[in-house]
């Protein structure tokens, strides 16, 4: 009997681990890669961002970091089907507020669609900067006066990341306008965002970049401080965005 128990015992750890196993490798959260050659033969990378309940995707020239195309918003997996409602799709204003439903397959390094027959091998897993998920612009300092924003309003600033890649989107949902994005990688160290630009929707001649803030968390909030990319003070307030 007490032989019988162990095994029990033995058998529903081994069941539990693959389990584990099992549901992160259902995960897409986190970042994910693919280059494809276009009709002219020059290479473009893809690059796709999920965050707990956001997700977005950037494709721009693998050299030169030119930007081609971006969309992204909300996700559910359920099984091997994901949903997505449309945010911002900066080919098709009109796809702002679809529902659409594909198919996924998903490993521990690999994210396929099979309809369309595209491979992203994953870049991380959320980690390991301390910054993964979804963030909206909720305020900033302006000559050391706070001046907040309300980010339930349908045009949004929203900065979502992984472990090592970012993208910042602004967007409006209704009236369904893109307004920008960039992205790119970036570290959290001792105190320390910084941001590696890759790409840059506004001006490709920011494409090469690297800006270094002062950051904190502050009662749940991402407080940081620095420059842009043009030069100017900056000193902004982000949320986490829960919906």
């Amino acid at each position: 009997m007490c032989k019988k128990f162990i095994n029990r015992k033995v058998w529903l750890s081994i069941f539990s681990f693959l389990l584990c196993i099992q549901i992160f490798s259902q995960s897409p959260i986190g970042a994910w890669e693919r280059y494809f050659e276009n009709e002219n033969g020059t290479e473009i990378r893809s690059v796709v961002i999920f965050s707990e309940k956001f997700q977005s995707i950037a494709m721009f020239n693998a050299k030169s970091g030119e930007f081609i195309y971006s969309n992204g918003g909300t996700w559910e997996l359920d099984g091997n089907m994901m949903t997505e409602v449309v945010e911002f799709d900066t080919a098709n204003s009109e796809r702002v507020g679809n529902v659409i439903t594909f198919e996924v397959t998903i490993t521990n390094d690999k994210l396929s669609l099979p309809e369309s027959d595209w491979h992203f091998s994953r870049i991380d897993d959320g980690g390991p900067g301390d910054l993964n998920g979804a963030w909206l612009m909720s305020g900033r300092y302006r000559n050391g006066e706070k001046q907040m924003r309300n980010t339930d309003r349908p045009r949004k600033t929203m900065k979502i990341l992984s472990g090592t890649r970012f993208q910042w989107i602004a967007f409006d949902t209704e009236k369904k306008e893109f307004k920008g994005t960039g992205g790119g990688t970036y570290t959290t160290i001792d105190g320390k965002y910084s941001e590696n630009i890759e790409f840059f929707s506004r001006d490709n001649s920011r494409v090469g970049m690297s800006l270094e803030f002062n950051y904190n968390i502050e009662k749940g909030d991402w407080i940081h401080k620095g420059k842009t990319s043009k030069g100017d003070p900056l000193h902004e307030i982000w949320e986490e965005r829960k919906k």
